[in-house]
């Protein structure tokens, strides 16, 4: 069992660590802790019944009805239970709530976000990310993520 809420100041140095668990293999990038204190409201985190942090997800507003889902990850522990998705669902109702009309990613796990509705697009639609965010990755200009979008209105 796992209950998903809104991360809290105490949960930053665990999104911290756990994302940075996940750059070991390259399925995100890397977050200075800072960065998560700068962007916690973002955050969506899932603890398990005792309480520990086992998975978060982001919602970053990029842009005029414009929204990107970030930072998805869930330990290996947890891995298989349905909570993946249910965080980007999380994050998809608060997109929602706030008018957003259309949410991406930028992923390796196509197929995953795939059955949650989203679909494959060019980068070129998401002019923000690449001069906001993507210029400063150290995987740019070579990235080998795939962008997907999903409308919501």
């Amino acid at each position: 069992m796992f209950k998903i809420r809104k991360a809290l100041m105490g949960d930053a140095k665990h999104i911290h660590s756990i994302i940075k668990d996940r750059t070991r293999d390259a399925m995100v990038l890397p977050r200075p802790l800072n960065s998560i204190y700068g962007h916690l409201r973002d955050f969506f985190v899932a603890e398990d019944e005792d309480g520990q942090i086992i998975g978060c997800c982001a919602l970053a507003i990029s842009w005029d009805c414009l929204a990107e889902v970030r930072s998805l990850v869930v330990v290996p522990e947890a891995r298989g239970s349905n909570l993946g998705a249910q965080m980007v669902e999380s994050c998809l109702q608060e997109a929602r709530e706030l008018g957003v009309c259309d949410v991406f990613v930028l992923t390796n796990i196509e197929k995953f976000f795939a059955k949650l509705g989203f679909v494959e697009t060019d980068k070129h639609v998401l002019p923000q990310k690449i001069w906001a965010d993507c210029i400063n990755c150290p995987q740019f200009p070579d990235c080998d993520e795939i962008p997907m979008i999903m409308k919501l209105k």
